[in-house]
């Protein structure tokens, strides 16, 4: 059965601190990815926390290791984005909205 994962990523050392998101090395790249991530259900949601240097994704998928192996085919690689943590993710409140796509 999958499940949700709650992730979180945070700039690597190739990160450049003085560009926005979209002019950082490889940006397309990394878009196309994550964009086809979300297109086949995996990535749900995903986006910047605000005032620091990390990102939070959720993902569905079967087992922790399945989402370290899909985030390893990412353009950026740990160079620009490091895994920092997984953790399953029991949700409680707007489940109903994550539902679809659970087997």
């Amino acid at each position: 059965m999958k499940r949700l994962f709650a992730v979180v990523r945070t700039h690597g050392p190739a990160w450049d601190e003085e560009r926005p998101l979209e002019e950082q090395r490889g940006w397309p790249a990394h878009a196309e990815f994550m964009n086809a991530l979300a297109a086949e259900g995996f990535a749900i949601v995903g986006g910047l926390l605000e005032g620091s240097a990390d990102s939070l994704l959720v993902f569905r998928a079967h087992h922790e290791g399945e989402v370290r192996t899909r985030l390893k085919a990412d353009p950026w690689g740990e160079d620009m984005l490091k895994l920092t943590r997984i953790n399953p993710w029991l949700l409680r409140l707007g489940e109903d909205r994550f539902a679809s796509g659970t087997e």
